[in-house]
C-alpha cells in the first residue's frame, strides 16, 4: 500500500514534473490535403511517436504560401526543430539517430 501512495503522492508528481520538464524535439510536417504520401509517412511516423511533437502545416492554406511556393513539389517534407530533414517520404533510420542524438542531449 505504501508503494502505491508513493506513486501516486506528491514525491512522484514531482518527479514526472521534473523528467516532463524536457521538451520533445518538434518534428514539422509539410503537407496538403489530400496527400496520400503524407498519410503513409505519418503511418511510418507511429513507431516514433512518443518521441517527438508532430506539427503539420497545410501548405495549401493563403497563409503558408511561402512554403507552398517552396514545398509544392516535393511534399511530404520535414524539418526537425526547424531545421530541413527530409522530403518525400520517412528514412526511418536518419530520424532515429537524430533522435537518438537529441536524447542524449537530454540525458
Amino acid at each position: 500500500m505504501s508503494v502505491l501512495r508513493a506513486l501516486c503522492g506528491r514525491p512522484a508528481l514531482q518527479l514526472c514534473r521534473m523528467f516532463s520538464s524536457t521538451s520533445l524535439p518538434t518534428l514539422t510536417l509539410f503537407t496538403k490535403d489530400p496527400c496520400p504520401l503524407c498519410d503513409e509517412a505519418k503511418e511510418l511516423l507511429q513507431p516514433f511517436k512518443h518521441r517527438f511533437i508532430l506539427q503539420q502545416v497545410d501548405i495549401s492554406l493563403p497563409e503558408n504560401r511561402q512554403w507552398w511556393d517552396k514545398y509544392k513539389w516535393d511534399i511530404p517534407v520535414f524539418h526537425l526543430n526547424g531545421q530541413y530533414l527530409m522530403k518525400h517520404g520517412v528514412d526511418a533510420a536518419l530520424l532515429d539517430k537524430l533522435l537518438q542524438d537529441i536524447e542524449k542531449k537530454n540525458m
